[in-house]
């Protein structure tokens, strides 16, 4: 190893967390001491770590199906991992991760998997994913490490209660017998007993089924507490609350003064619910000024702010009241958390090389560590983690923002290729594919369509339709969809998406849209029609392919 060099400054002079600050996070920051010293060690030496974090998971997955197939036994470096296992996306993986959701043993890892996570899928099947142990625990220390930086940035949170809203924990059992949930709700729960004791809403009330029934229930426990946070993954449901605040002033207020939970939604709570519930409640007098900026005191909001939550995130302000700080949630996924946010001096979130292994795919379509990246360029995210998943494409795009020391800092630009996700529901060409199929039957089939994401308040799915469009498509293409996808199907029920609708376009359509990319020049054999508009511009080139005239601008 090279001497170190003088003039670059030490990693606790760059730490993101930094000695001083207010006392709960010096508090805090003393506990975590070590989980700083070595987060701060991957500013100077990111490659030290990717090799240690390789070292773990292959420990766990040589002696398994996986393991066995691919040689592991033999890939003790991490280019070694790169020549014994390709990348794949998650149909690639799914036999090895089918067989973990039918009970099977030994199959990605030697570690008992304890649950499943659900998310959507790329085709009609949701997607199942592990949790071991040891996954979890690198979870744990990337959220430990968020809240750090939220109470340095944010002490006044400590103040007061925080509200998170999350979805259950578990919901079913797989076909081998695993609980199947979501990751919200099993972070919640994993969450230390200090941080778990400031939330004002009961975790049961998120595994409410009826989804107006739930958000009133929260709505009306968070009315009896000083809020100083709020905290859920979409600013899109930050949005929805505040709507429901208006929606729902009349019965909120009749149960605010009773110190009840009876009117409005709550009317079909279930007794034992009520009797549960009543007792932690209290009546007291309803506010004047029903804004979510006077009602609580929050010292921030934290979401997602960046790919399609920009757009949400920039109506906060005038949805709530006032403009609240807004503070990033993270890279984050089911499969894992891949980047931390380290504060407003930085643009972007530091990557977290201690949880998993990342690759990087540029467009030259070569994979990269990250500390071969360089800030300006997008990359597609690429993980292998302690939950067995290997070389596993999220087909996310991040985008390099910087560097703190030799660690990249990276921002979330949106789903690789083409996706409908204004709320977090990814749906793919696929799903939208099949579900027209789904509404259409046995009747005509549209000659081609263009589905795409309206964005109002209430955004929601329009499929552009060439063709016979049979009376009553769009509530059954909507169904459809929900059918296929759990996460459009859940942001429908919420109120975050509106009910999808279908617009009729002139015959001709889309074989004028083939020949203007021909004419173009692109190839005769690869054109095809944008069953999902990728963007503004395409959806302009369908419409004028139609001959209507451009949109206007939102």
């Amino acid at each position: 190893m090279s001497a170190a060099d003088p003039t670059r400054p030490s990693a606790g002079a760059l730490s993101p967390f930094p000695a001083a600050g207010p006392p709960r996070y010096q508090l805090l920051r003393g506990v975590q001491a070590g989980l700083i010293r070595r987060f701060d060690a991957t500013l100077e030496d990111p490659r030290a770590a990717q090799e240690a974090r390789w070292q773990a998971i292959r420990a766990s997955a040589v002696d398994t199906e996986f393991g066995r197939a691919h040689g592991l036994a033999r890939a003790r470096t991490l280019e070694d991992l790169r020549a014994a296992v390709p990348v794949r996306t998650h149909d690639g993986l799914r036999p090895y991760l089918d067989r973990v959701a039918d009970g099977a043993r030994g199959v990605l890892t030697t570690a008992p998997v304890t649950q499943l996570l659900e998310t959507s899928g790329t085709t009609g099947a949701p997607k199942l994913l592990p949790v071991t142990r040891a996954w979890a625990a690198g979870v744990a220390e990337a959220q430990a490490l968020w809240v750090l930086g939220l109470l340095g940035e944010h002490p006044d949170v400590a103040l007061g209660p925080a509200l998170t809203v999350v979805s259950p924990a578990a919901h079913r059992t797989s076909t081998g017998g695993l609980p199947v949930g979501s990751n919200t709700g099993r972070m919640h729960l994993a969450q230390p007993w200090w941080v778990r004791s400031r939330y004002p809403v009961p975790y049961e009330v998120f595994c409410i089924g009826d989804e107006a029934l739930r958000q009133y229930v929260i709505l009306r426990f968070a009315l009896g507490a000083g809020l100083r946070s709020l905290t859920t993954a979409n600013p899109s449901t930050i949005l929805l609350l505040a709507r429901r605040l208006r929606e729902w002033q009349a019965p909120l207020t009749a149960d605010l003064r009773a110190g009840t939970l009876r009117e409005g939604p709550a009317a079909a709570l279930a007794a034992s619910d009520r009797r549960r519930w009543e007792p932690l409640l209290r009546a007291q007098a309803p506010p004047e000024d029903w804004s979510v900026a006077a009602l609580w005191r929050l010292a921030v909001l934290n979401c997602w702010t960046g790919g399609p939550a920009a757009y949400f995130a920039a109506r906060l302000p005038a949805a709530l009241g006032a403009p609240i700080p807004v503070r990033e949630v993270g890279v984050t996924a089911s499969e894992g958390y891949f980047a931390i946010p380290v504060g407003r001096r930085h643009a972007g979130c530091a990557l977290w090389l201690q949880g998993h292994v990342l690759e990087f795919i540029g467009d030259d379509g070569a994979p990269r560590w990250a500390w071969e990246l360089e800030p300006g360029e997008q990359v597609r995210l690429v993980c292998t983690t302690e939950a067995g998943l290997f070389r596993y494409d999220l087909q996310d795009t991040l985008e390099v923002t910087g560097r703190i020391g030799r660690l990249p800092l990276v921002r979330f630009v949106g789903k690789t290729g083409r996706w409908l996700n204004a709320t977090g529901e990814k749906v793919s060409e696929a799903q939208v594919s099949a579900a027209l199929a789904a509404a259409v039957g046995e009747g005509a089939a549209p000659t081609g369509f263009c589905a795409r994401t309206h964005w109002d308040e209430v955004p929601a799915v329009v499929l552009a339709v060439e063709g016979p469009a049979p009376p009553g498509l769009a509530p059954r293409f909507d169904a459809a969809l929900a059918a296929l996808n759990p996460e459009y199907a859940g942001k429908r029920a919420s109120g975050r998406l509106g009910e999808a609708r279908v617009e009729v376009l002139p015959g001709g359509t889309f074989a004028r849209f083939r020949s203007a990319r021909v004419a173009a020049g692109a190839p005769d054999g690869q054109v095809k029609d944008p069953v999902i508009a990728r963007d503004a511009a395409e959806w302009a080139r369908v419409r004028d392919a139609a001959g209507l005239p451009p949109e206007a601008s939102a």
